[in-house]
């Protein structure tokens, strides 16, 4: 497997600078479908796509996923499990082949990580070999499967809902490979910069988004809330952390094309912003429709 940078052209004095990939996940585009976003991340420059297989045939879809990829210049780069709960039904009922499929779509599509949610915890058999699993399928098949950090749910009264098993927290779990989702430290209320310095060399994947201290997963354009996502991306730069950062924003109630493509390349131009190396101008997105809590995923 290749290192997920791309490399700028040679500078003045001759050196390849390796630049952080920039993708797109399907779901930023939520319920426009897939075609659509090879479309508009091509468009707007990105460097690839991350896939969450939905509902939408075309994510399950390997031949359809690699024309697309052709046709737009868009390389598949990560798949995400179908872990939600609106797409619980795809590829059965039981998580555990669902994810091996997932890994079987990457290497079909030459995607080098699956993002996969911890189990629910009414999954309580699979959440007992889960660590081993995902470990066996990393070692098995090469492909990096990148355990996501959650959150935990709350009830109307604001207290603590147990909804992952083993948990919703990847540092409190001997996981190899972890994504770091901004917008589900926002609603844990932790800090994805500190996360990020306590994954270590186990963080290999980023989802960009944004959040408040809200109980809904926003998924706001980053600099829209209150992660210290500018920080996040330099320390990745500062680093040479060698990952894909997948833009992973809620655009499923934009009020017209146009609001949902500002969105886009509002993400996109704020994580180029922050992962050039050395002194920048800052920016600041436009501030964009207002999103409500019921705007959450």
């Amino acid at each position: 497997m290749g290192e997920a940078t791309v490399t700028e052209p040679a500078g003045a004095g001759g050196a390849k600078e390796p630049r952080i990939r920039v993708t797109l996940s399907n779901i930023s585009v939520y319920p426009r479908k897939a075609p659509f976003a090879f479309e508009i991340a091509a468009e707007l420059g990105y460097d690839g796509l991350e896939i969450m297989v939905l509902p939408d045939t075309t994510t399950k879809d390997a031949k359809a996923l690699n024309r697309l990829a052709a046709d737009h210049g868009q390389p598949v780069t990560s798949i995400h499990a179908p872990s939600l709960v609106l797409s619980q039904g795809i590829w059965g009922r039981l998580p555990g082949p669902k994810l091996e499929r997932s890994v079987d779509l990457a290497l079909e599509v030459g995607a080098e990580v699956v993002v996969v949610h911890p189990p629910f915890r009414w999954q309580r058999r699979y959440s007992r070999g889960f660590v081993d699993h995902v470990r066996a399928l990393s070692e098995a098949t090469g492909v990096v499967v990148a355990v996501e950090n959650m959150y935990p749910w709350r009830n109307r009264r604001r207290e603590m809902v147990r909804a992952y098993l083993p948990g919703w927290d990847p540092t409190e779990h001997d996981y190899d490979h972890v994504t770091l989702d901004l917008s589900h430290a926002a609603v844990a209320r932790q800090d994805s910069r500190a996360l990020a310095r306590q994954f270590g060399p186990r963080l290999r994947h980023i989802h960009l988004a944004d959040g408040t201290a809200s109980m809904m997963d926003e998924h706001l354009v980053p600099g829209r809330g209150t992660q210290p996502a500018r920080e996040l991306l330099s320390d990745l730069v500062s680093s040479g952390w060698s990952g894909d950062v997948c833009v992973e924003i809620s655009t499923r109630r934009a009020n017209s094309a146009a609001e949902r493509h500002e969105d886009v390349a509002a993400s996109l131009k704020f994580a180029r912003t922050y992962l050039t190396p050395g002194r920048h101008a800052d920016y600041t997105p436009p501030e964009g429709a207002h999103h409500r809590h019921l705007d959450a995923w």
